[in-house]
């Protein structure tokens, strides 16, 4: 099974990352529908699309806007938007207000259930995360493999949500800022290098990717990765368009 990052940024795209958009294109799976929403067309295989968001800032959810074009002319039966009931009531009466976006998304939304049956014999569960305005986080279960998807949140080695991604096969979490901005982090409600690495080790995970990058960070070595290996050494910093299998 593969995990396709689609948009690794936040808050605004630059020249090299969309915002936040991950697809697991062979069950209709997409997590978060952030700028980068316009390349699912390019991996849609399925009849059915389900696409669960953490939360409702704008950089996670103005995709929603591009499914006229996403769906158009492919064999999409059902899309469905999951997130908590709050936060489709806000999508509902701000971003798709009259007045910013005239026309109906194709799209039925959904309140998020506390477990989701997923394609493959899986299943969705959700936790809450620590952010302006809230936000949650996502475990996905399928025999033999699992994935837990945390953004916009701040990490420590005893998150709250730490029993929540145990042991999971892959870990895709935020890292917006190096440690030396972890003061702006604190502030805006992310993650730093250190922190996010020793959540990941003291959880258990498999693999660790860091995504959710400062759009203004460059292309460089923008999250010091090696200070995140030298507590967590399967750690990654994630790329817009790179596949990952789990």
């Amino acid at each position: 099974m593969k995990l396709h990052l689609l948009g690794t940024t936040g808050y605004h795209p630059n020249n090299q990352r969309q915002t936040a958009c991950f697809m697991i294109p062979e069950l209709g799976i997409v997590l978060d529908a952030g700028t980068a929403m316009y390349r699912v067309r390019d991996y849609l295989r399925t009849s059915e699309l389900d696409i669960f968001l953490t939360h409702a800032h704008l950089d996670h959810v103005v995709g929603i806007t591009y499914l006229i074009d996403v769906v158009r002319d492919k064999q999409v039966e059902r899309t469905t938007v999951h997130a908590t009931a709050d936060k489709l009531a806000a999508i509902n009466e701000h971003l798709l207000s009259e007045a910013l976006f005239p026309v109906r998304p194709p799209c039925e939304f959904r309140e998020l259930e506390r477990e989701v049956s997923l394609a493959g014999g899986g299943r969705l569960t959700h936790f809450p995360l620590a952010h302006p305005g809230g936000a949650v986080g996502y475990r996905l279960n399928w025999p033999g493999h699992s994935l837990a998807y945390v953004t916009d949140t701040t990490a420590s080695a005893d998150a709250s949500y730490l029993s929540a991604i145990a042991g999971v096969d892959l870990l895709v979490h935020e890292c917006y800022f190096p440690d030396a901005m972890a003061e702006l982090a604190e502030l805006t409600g992310h993650s730093t290098t250190t922190a996010v690495a020793q959540l990941a080790r003291a959880a258990g995970v498999g693999r660790l990717v860091l995504v959710h990058v400062d759009p203004l960070a460059g292309n460089g070595d923008p999250l010091r990765l090696a200070d995140a290996r030298a507590i967590f050494p399967a750690t990654e910093v994630g790329e817009d368009l790179m596949e990952i299998e789990f």
